[in-house]
């Protein structure tokens, strides 16, 4: 794909300006030749095709993709204050049909949450220190909080927005504010448009979001054993604690014939046999790397005679057995 198609360049003119009698008027030198690259625009893309969803909550959700864009044609040497907004594409709030996995026109938007403005943290700075590495808005935050005071985006749920990009040049001059409409470029790319949700509706988003970003990595596995070996190169026990199977059929103790019982005993009789042997091995090999210390004597002693504690198994409630609400809240 070519840069071209990913960047987009600042207007030279702009329609009313009162200085040249309400015709058009040449922005300032110092943001005409300014252009806009879009970071990660394959994966906007892909999202785009999904139809890009994101969550808005109370306490604010930062965006992903995040809006990150490469910026050049700045003034080295002036100042740049860099910003974004979003607008409502439309007057319309939505719905999403899950029979024909789609968004349905649900009625006319809601009354518009009041516009703020979000301001990079490094505003304002030369235009050389913009050009030498890549913004990122990862900061920015939506909210659907009408009455948050926290700073961030809000968004109506189930309406759709349109980020945009502002790069607003700091004019020294006294009588700046006469050139304000002059001293600014504002840049939109069409595959950041997004429905703002409270919760995703589309499960394709949700597979593509939890594949693409790299903070949802722990959604991406459900097997416990994945996670064996990943700390320490912990490894497996080697004896496991011996376990009550239930028969086939029965669902609590209380139901296991008096046959049952004996197996299930006989299993348990074999199991811990079986664990003291495995341990009394385990031992004796412990034992012959001790062979020279003397303190280890009398330990190995007991190791070669296979005197061992008896193995204590201990019971765990099971659900039966649990203390109902009421009774859990008189132990506190």
């Amino acid at each position: 794909m070519n840069v071209p198609q990913l960047s987009h360049r600042c207007s030279l003119t702009l329609a009313c300006c009162a200085e040249a009698g309400g015709v058009t008027c040449a922005k300032a030198p110092q943001v005409t030749g300014v252009t806009v690259q879009l970071e990660m625009h394959a994966l906007w893309q892909q999202f785009d095709q999904l139809g890009t969803e994101m969550i808005v909550t109370k306490a604010g959700r930062r965006m992903f993709p995040t809006f990150q864009v490469s910026i050049s044609g700045m003034d080295p040497a002036a100042e740049y204050v860099l910003l974004m907004d979003f607008i409502p594409v439309d007057d319309k709030r939505y719905r999403y049909a899950f029979h024909s996995s789609s968004w349905l026109v649900a009625g006319r938007a809601d009354v518009a949450a009041p516009g703020r403005m979000h301001f990079h943290p490094d505003s304002p700075a030369r235009g050389s220190q913009w050009m030498k590495q890549m913004v990122s808005f990862d900061a920015l935050k939506l909210t659907n909080n009408l009455l948050d005071d926290n700073g961030h985006m809000i968004l109506n749920s189930m309406h759709r927005y349109q980020p945009r990009f502002h790069v607003v040049y700091v004019d020294p001059r006294r009588d700046s504010q006469l050139h304000a409409h002059r001293n600014f470029c504002t840049f939109s790319f069409p595959e950041t448009h997004f429905i703002a949700v409270t919760a995703y509706q589309n499960h394709r988003i949700t597979q593509l979001k939890i594949a693409s970003n790299p903070f949802a990595k722990g959604f991406r596995t459900t097997n416990p054993d994945a996670w064996v070996g990943r700390v320490g190169n912990a490894r497996p026990l080697p004896h496991s604690l011996p376990t009550w199977q239930p028969q086939e059929g029965s669902h609590e103790p209380g139901s296991m014939s008096g046959e049952q019982r004996a197996q299930n005993l006989k299993s348990l009789s074999r199991q811990e046999d079986s664990n003291i042997v495995s341990l009394s091995t385990l031992h004796r090999e412990l034992g012959h790397h001790c062979r020279e210390d003397i303190s280890c004597t009398s330990e190995r002693k007991d190791v070669e005679n296979n005197i061992f504690p008896p193995l204590t198994f201990i019971p765990l409630p099971t659900l039966w057995e649990c203390p109902g609400t009421s009774e859990r809240l008189n132990l506190g």
